[in-house]
């Protein structure tokens, strides 16, 4: 699924910083409404290779077509692969990222059946196997993309002390669209 309209999203994108100068909006002072350039189809498909994985096709198209995150829902979007300083792309990547990026880690199957909403008796780790962070919405609370299993394509929510991990959107495209919809 590709065929998003990457000058119409820089255009809104653009929108959104002109409207929100203060950065003022969620988020917007750590993703300051920048997208970074698309990534080469050979580091996408050398990051799949990687990890055994095949990336949900509208997140691939997305980074393939539109850009590498940071603009983007929550604190923004999280780059799929480790930001090149030289190319100018600035990005600051967490523990969280840094353990997606694990051996085995994104290949692993989704340990969920179904939503886990409330307070999560276990360890968050152990519980998003199989996932990949797309944004961190702060205080331990990440949004991520399902790779594999019956939910594979959504995304997901998981709030380890209040809100479970929980669907949010039923594909990377609905969820980005949304926030590009917003104020």
């Amino acid at each position: 699924m590709g065929n998003w309209d990457g000058d119409g999203i820089r255009a809104r994108i653009g929108e959104m910083a002109a409207r929100d100068p203060g950065r003022e909006r969620f988020g917007a002072d750590t993703h300051r409404y920048v997208l970074a350039p698309p990534l080469p189809e050979a580091r996408i498909r050398a990051f799949e290779e990687r990890h055994g994985i095949a990336l949900p096709a509208d997140y691939r198209s997305f980074v393939a077509e539109v850009g590498d995150g940071p603009a983007g829902p929550a604190h923004g979007l999280m780059p799929l692969t480790v930001p090149r300083p030289e190319a100018g792309e600035e990005w600051a990547v967490d523990g969280e990222w840094e353990e997606d990026r694990l051996p085995g880690r994104l290949s692993a199957p989704f340990p969920l059946t179904g939503p886990r909403p409330g307070r999560l008796t276990v360890r968050p780790e152990v519980l998003t196997a199989g996932t990949l962070m797309l944004a961190e919405r702060g205080c331990g609370v990440f949004v991520r993309l399902v790779l594999n299993g019956p939910y594979a394509g959504e995304v997901w929510e998981i709030d380890p002390d209040w809100g479970g991990f929980v669907p949010l959107s039923p594909g990377f495209r609905a969820w980005y669209t949304d926030w590009l919809a917003g104020p």
